[in-house]
């Protein structure tokens, strides 16, 4: 299988299949296409090619396409069942897509006003942030709870128990939350911390900062790196 993504540092969507099947040692070849939006580009053009949405991440599996990241999930639970993508027991895989649906589709506020830059470090930009916008506060709030509810109940060290898909989508938040310094609660640090320690996250972060790609439409706080 091959997974076209974006670039590592700013592509929180492609982040999120990537760490997943590394670190449920599902293999793939990485496709990395740079991000550029501008009409015609070869990055247009190549997505397209393989996506009609013309995002990644792109799952291909011999000649089939799969677009979407929560698709892709899917997908991976079908192909590669008792990997650990989802939990074993119904309830809490019914809870742990619950979670997940609600980041695919939520939290506008703080993607909006805090997205995801790894190699950036952005303390003001989020002081203000969370300053001036109590949406991303309420966003913050949520996912803390959310979090705080599935450890409970699972007893860790993840979301539901080993890592799965609900951790891989919430990665990116993990990332933000550290890039922009925004307040957390004891027990939410220790699960960021936790998240960003995974060997998965850990490969992604790195290959992030060894990218030095400075794209200024992803960038709403700085002006060069």
């Amino acid at each position: 299988m091959q997974l076209l993504i974006g670039n590592k540092n700013y592509s929180s969507w492609s982040m999120r299949p990537w760490v997943l099947m590394k670190q449920l040692g599902i293999p793939f070849e990485e496709v990395k296409l740079r991000f550029d939006f501008t009409p015609h580009s070869a990055f247009r053009k190549e997505v397209a090619r393989f996506s009609p949405a013309g995002k990644v991440p792109v799952l291909l599996d011999d000649d089939f396409s799969v677009w979407d990241t929560m698709a892709i999930v899917e997908y991976l639970h079908d192909k590669f069942p008792g990997r650990g993508v989802w939990p074993e027991g119904m309830r809490e895989r019914a809870r742990a897509r619950s979670l997940c649906a609600e980041m695919h589709a939520g939290f506008s506020a703080l993607r909006t006003h805090c997205p995801m830059n790894i190699e950036a470090a952005l303390p003001d930009a989020g002081a203000r942030v969370w300053a001036e916008q109590p949406a991303v506060r309420d966003d913050v709030m949520r996912i803390e709870t959310a979090w705080l509810d599935a450890l409970n109940d699972s007893g860790g060290p993840f979301l539901f128990g080993g890592f799965g898909a609900a951790d891989a989508m919430y990665a990116p938040v993990c990332t933000r939350l550290r890039t922009y310094q925004l307040p957390m609660t004891p027990h939410t640090r220790d699960y960021v911390d936790r998240v960003l320690q995974s060997p998965a996250v850990k490969a992604w972060v790195a290959d992030a900062l060894e990218e030095r790609d400075f794209l200024d439409f992803d960038e709403p706080y700085r002006t060069h790196r």
